[in-house]
């Protein structure tokens, strides 16, 4: 096996991959944060907006800036999205473990609620976690893993905001432009796959451990290496992983192969008063249903194990979009979209205050579901149609 840092690679030349993302798609969420300057290596860093422009593109990948700050520091907070999907949270456990072998003293964590999802538990590198509470308040480095906004940080913005450095590692389209140092590409299918370069540019070799992190990663990003992601590079990726020590079986298994029996009786409740809409979406359908609070309580199924309901939604051949209204612990509703390529949900979920790709976006709302599917069909309704007297 031949460690990840021995494979030759040309100065800032890395795998290239292209997602389904267009303009305007992406997580919108967060406001601006205002910029300040500090001290970090041998130049002023930015942590916050001033610097909204730095890592624009993929030929303005700041590696060698980011190299600096991590060998210089003795501490790295590292800090991914709330409720954390396999990218967000495999990504951040391949890097600790990865700074750790360094020699590092890593602290890994996500805002509140501190919870791994069920489904990500089989994780490798979570003795790395730390409680949001426990963090220090301002850290000399900082780095954000797969939020495209600092608001996705949730209850950790505050300590990127006053990070002495802040580096910004992104995969979406519509990244706001956040952190001093960025390490972020929308050609990226995965952020796993700007962390595993990331890792071979610090010498780590890929063991299992970090490996499965990153394979978990682009996985959930590529649906199973089955979205138009899914690129040669990616499969370059997948077999890099793999001869690292990865089960690809087991992956699978852990994601999208197991559940407890009180989820498919949730299941077969939300298909049931599924809704088809073959008018909607400039008339190329639309298939919606509900989860409420009350109907996975008494399953007696936690809100992380409904990620596979919408799955089962979009298989419908007569509708182009699949969205699931899932209500959270706290009453709120997290709005779940998928296309199949012919509407952008990435671009109608910013105009509701969230965000994603092109195929796979999401928001948050309070109300009730019938406002929020009617506000839904405006969002989708193509540029320029007339919206039909009800």
């Amino acid at each position: 096996m031949s460690a990840a840092g021995d494979r030759a690679v040309a100065p800032g030349a890395w795998p290239r991959v292209r997602p389904p993302h267009v303009a305007g798609g992406g997580h919108g969420h967060g406001h601006d944060v205002a910029a300040r300057a500090v001290a970090a290596g041998n130049g002023a860093v930015p942590s916050g907006e001033a610097a909204a422009g730095a890592g624009e593109g993929s030929g303005d990948l700041e590696w060698e800036k980011s190299l600096e700050l991590i060998h210089a520091a003795d501490e790295v907070v590292l800090a991914c999205h709330v409720v954390p999907d396999g990218d967000a949270l495999g990504s951040m456990l391949a890097l600790a473990q990865a700074l750790r072998s360094l020699g590092k003293r890593c602290l890994a964590s996500f805002g509140e609620p501190f919870t791994v999802p069920g489904i990500l538990r089989f994780l490798p590198g979570q003795d790395l976690l730390v409680d949001p509470g426990r963090l220090p308040a301002a850290p000399r480095l900082m780095i954000s893993l797969d939020a495209a906004g600092r608001a996705r940080l949730g209850s950790l913005a505050g300590h990127a905001d006053r990070a002495g450095a802040l580096i910004v590692v992104d995969h979406h389209a519509s990244n706001i432009g956040f952190g001093g140092v960025r390490l972020v590409d929308p050609d990226a299918a995965a952020t796993a796959v700007l962390v595993e370069e990331l890792i071979r540019r610090l010498g780590v070799p890929l063991d299992r451990d970090i490996a499965q992190g990153l394979y978990a990663g682009v996985a959930s990003d590529t649906g199973s290496f089955k979205y138009p992601c899914t690129t040669p590079e990616v499969h370059d990726l997948a077999g890099r992983l793999l001869t690292a020590g990865v089960r690809p079986e087991a992956v699978s298994r852990e994601l999208w192969d197991r559940a407890p029996f009180g989820y498919l009786q949730v299941l077969a409740g939300a298909l049931a008063r599924a809704r088809l809409e073959r008018d909607a979406a400039g008339g190329r359908g639309l298939v919606w249903t509900t989860i409420a609070r009350a109907d996975r309580d008494a399953r007696d199924v936690p809100y992380d194990q409904l990620e596979g309901v919408i799955d089962q939604l979009r298989r419908t051949d007569e509708a182009e979009v699949a969205v699931v209204c899932k209500e959270n612990d706290d009453g709120e509703w997290y709005v779940s979209m998928r296309s199949k390529g012919a509407v952008d949900v990435g671009r109608a979920c910013v105009g509701l205050g969230g965000g994603g790709h092109r195929t796979a976006a999401a928001f948050t709302t309070g109300g009730e579901p019938s406002g929020i599917i009617d506000r839904l069909r405006g969002a989708l309704r193509p540029s320029g149609e007339a919206v039909r007297p009800s």
